[in-house]
């Protein structure tokens, strides 16, 4: 389950990127990344590497 928590984090940084950049696609993708780095955030206090 933690995987799959940090997998769904990367992709939605790689969205935002891509969003960001490319599109300008707006608050959605800024929602994305705020939601990717939650995760990341969660998974560094529960000890785990986030990488």
């Amino acid at each position: 389950m933690g995987n799959l928590l940090y997998l769904v984090a990367v992709i939605l940084i790689i969205g935002w990127a891509v969003g960001f950049f490319a599109f300008n696609a707006g608050a959605v993708i800024h929602i994305l990344l705020v939601i990717a780095l939650i995760a990341i955030i969660l998974r560094i206090i529960q000890g785990r590497k986030p990488i």
